[in-house]
């Protein structure tokens, strides 16, 4: 069976637990499609929108009567990945017992491990939770805690986006991919952690879920990495009248277009680079770049942008 690293992105889900209840059941059907040609699948994905929810009703729950205390950034990460596993599966077990199948689903609590000289953590650039006044950050700040104005719409606090370096309940997800588990890890990048005082330590930073998807796919020596994104391929010169969609280019080719600009910060370019990073970690391993609803076409290599050595 050909082994797949499933990374979803955002539309995948909804903006709010009604909305990613009604997602997840379409997601589904595509997640099922998958395992009735074949695949052994793990899921990753992103939490931009939910883990954002949670952290601003604990900011918002702090400044009532009630002083309901803050919740570190890790716990939030955490608590995202429990409830949208929790539809994940719901929704991937129901689709299952539609069509006659019986396979287990499990969500594992991921945390992710994450090296504290990254230059990354020297610059935090990843904007969370609510705007705060000028007075109000440099209140907070003093905290230890590092704040930017946003737009001209307040200060928001930002923390690191740091590279994953290993994914520490690896074997466990491993030991359920080989029993033939649909497996759901690293959940918005995973809970990053630290290694300090001789144990693991959580820290407020945010990891792309895409480079955590590709460092998963290493781990268990995955034939395939799909990042699932709005389009059904990746463009150089997007949106101008040269603008050319692109079937399957080498690593070489996409460190080029890299190099020249073609792919947006924040959008696409996190993509590509996570596709190379599990590209070139070993001969015959492929990313794909597509829709959730073209995933088995491009995996049959019919549609999306395919990158490998």
């Amino acid at each position: 069976m050909e082994k797949i690293v499933l990374a979803l992105g955002g539309n995948a889900l909804g903006n709010s637990p009604e909305e990613q209840k009604e997602a997840v059941k379409h997601t589904a059907k595509s997640i099922v499609d998958l395992v009735e040609a074949g695949k052994k699948i793990i899921i990753s994905h992103g939490n931009g929108p939910q883990v954002g929810m949670i952290n601003l009703a604990f900011d918002a729950a702090g400044k009532t009567e009630a002083k309901t205390p803050a919740m570190p950034f890790p716990e939030c990460g955490a608590m995202s990945q429990g409830y949208i596993g929790y539809h994940l599966q719901n929704a991937i077990e129901n689709e299952l017992k539609a069509r006659g199948h019986k396979k287990m689903v499990a969500t594992i609590v991921s945390q992710v491990l994450v090296d504290p000289e990254d230059p990354a953590f020297e610059n935090p650039t990843k904007p969370i939770g609510s705007f705060y006044s000028k007075e109000e950050a440099d209140q907070m700040a003093s905290q230890g805690l590092v704040f930017k104005e946003d737009a001209g719409r307040g200060y928001r606090r930002v923390v690191a986006s740091p590279k994953p370096v290993d994914i520490v309940e690896k074997d466990a997800i491993k030991l359920l991919y080989d029993k033939d588990c649909i497996v759901v890890a690293g959940g918005g990048g995973g809970i990053p952690v630290i290694e300090k005082d001789g144990g693991l330590t959580g820290v407020a930073a945010v990891i792309d879920k895409d480079f955590t998807s590709a460092k998963l796919a290493e781990l268990v020596d995955a034939d395939a990495l799909i990042i699932l994104t709005a389009v059904e391929k990746i463009a150089i010169n997007f949106g101008k009248e040269n603008e050319e969609w692109l079937d399957q280019i080498s690593v070489e080719d996409a460190y080029k277009y890299i190099d020249e600009g073609h792919f947006a910060p924040g959008s696409m370019l996190p993509k590509v680079q996570a596709a190379i990073s599990f590209a070139k970690t070993k001969e015959g391993r492929e990313a794909l770049i597509t829709s959730l609803e073209k995933a088995a076409e491009a995996l049959d290599g019919k549609t999306g942008t395919t990158i490998k050595m």
